[in-house]
Formats: C-alpha cells, sequence, structure tokens
C-alpha cells in the first residue's frame, strides 16, 4: 500500500473525528487549506516535520498517522 494514501487517509480519519474541518486544521499548522486535501489524497510527500505538525494539529501521535491496519478503517 501506498505509505502517501495510509498516512493521508488516517489524517482525514482522525480531522472528521474531531470534527474538524481542513481549514481548522491548515490554520493550526500555519499551512494552505489546499495542502491538507492534496495530503488528504495521498498526493504529497509528507516530511517528518509535516507528519509532526499535523500529528499535534490532530492531537494524535505521529505513529498514528502511519498505522495500515487503522487505515483499513472506514469512517
Amino acid at each position: 500500500m501506498d505509505i502517501r494514501k495510509v498516512f493521508g487517509g488516517n489524517a482525514r480519519r482522525f480531522r472528521l473525528a474531531f470534527g474538524l474541518s481542513q481549514e481548522a486544521v491548515a490554520e493550526r499548522m500555519g499551512v494552505d487549506r489546499a495542502f491538507i486535501s492534496s495530503m488528504e489524497r495521498g498526493l504529497q510527500n509528507a516530511t517528518l516535520l509535516t507528519i509532526w505538525q499535523i500529528a499535534q494539529a490532530l492531537e494524535v501521535r505521529p505513529a498514528d498517522l502511519l498505522d495500515e491496519r487503522a487505515s483499513k478503517i472506514r469512517s
């Protein structure tokens, strides 16, 4: 499985579970909403810093965003 899609899918699932919009997460990270959108769709190569920033914005562990098992759970 493509790790970018795993990461993006998990980020989206957590974002929705916490009732956050892409705009809210982008604001917490200091990035543009379009960046969040492309990241959630697996189009963006996330750096370690990006993984850390989105984990902080979503209040989850960075490892949770890379968990392939969690990515298979539908929200």
